[in-house]
């Protein structure tokens, strides 16, 4: 198929081409890794590209790469979309996890409501951010509401992964079956290791806190807190008894950090 740039270039295609791209937003630089890959597969020349976890202020430097006129074209369609949306969600992720502070993990499982096609770089921009995209990162077993009602309910869940005993067992409840308090009470009794509360009420957390410290497990038990939890909320949730944080849309959906390119030296062939 033939490309028109051949025709809009064709004069000046052997002049060498020296551009930059700049951030127009404040945040979190992410996907530079495969933007450097993208544009070595174009041919063009990387002469600096900055770091995954960059912080950058409106009309930073993020990248200067050179080519011949088309491969510049090119990268303009191309490499952009490599950075800026993963940069929007490590900015995200940064902003939760600051305003969390200290001893409360962010996490952003939303991932696997994403295109497959994305979930690599989603996650990996959370990670950059300083969040993670699974609920723990050790090898676990996430026992959640379909997984419960399939296998007969939170006991027997739990029963049936007993003999896995390299993996943390998580347990998502939401009050459905049983009020939040009797369900907490039997993901404990039968060796949950995380209890991911996931109804978007704040007000269970202290319920829960409260049943693990009456059966003298809230020391073993780590507990998770979810449901359509935005950054405003982070100060109230942190003062409570929480251990996990998850944040799914704020982050997947934050808008991308705004990039522009332009032309910065032209050297005649």
């Amino acid at each position: 198929m033939t490309d028109i740039r051949d025709d809009i270039f064709k004069n000046i295609l052997g002049h060498t081409i020296t551009a930059v791209i700049i951030a127009d937003d404040p945040g979190i630089i992410a996907g530079t890794s495969a933007a450097t890959r993208k544009a070595k597969e174009l041919g063009l020349t990387v002469i600096h590209m900055v770091e995954e976890g960059t912080s950058v202020n409106r009309g930073d430097e993020v990248a200067m790469i050179s080519g011949n006129p088309k491969q510049i074209a090119i990268a303009e369609d191309l490499l952009m979309g490599y950075i800026g949306k993963p940069s929007g969600i490590a900015t995200a992720t940064r902003k939760c996890v600051v305003k969390a502070g200290n001893g409360i993990q962010i996490v952003c499982g939303s991932s696997k409501k994403m295109p497959v096609i994305l979930k690599d770089a989603v996650r990996k921009a959370v990670v950059i951010g300083g969040g993670y995209f699974r609920i723990s990162r050790d090898p676990f077993v996430y026992l959640d509401k379909n997984y419960i009602r399939m296998l007969g309910g939170i006991k027997n869940s739990l029963l049936a992964v007993g003999e896995l005993t390299d993996y943390k067992k998580v347990v998502q409840i939401k009050g459905r079956q049983k009020d939040i308090e009797t369900e907490a009470a039997e993901a404990a009794e039968f060796k949950a290791d995380i209890i991911y509360i996931d109804n978007g009420r704040p007000s269970d957390i202290e319920t829960v806190s409260k049943e693990l410290k009456r059966m003298g497990l809230r020391n073993r038990i780590k507990i998770a807190f979810g449901g359509n939890v935005n950054i405003k909320d982070i100060d109230r949730l942190k003062s409570m008894d929480v251990d996990i944080l998850g944040i799914g849309r704020q982050i997947i959906d934050a808008p991308l950090l705004d990039l522009r390119m332009e032309i910065v030296e032209i050297k005649e062939e």
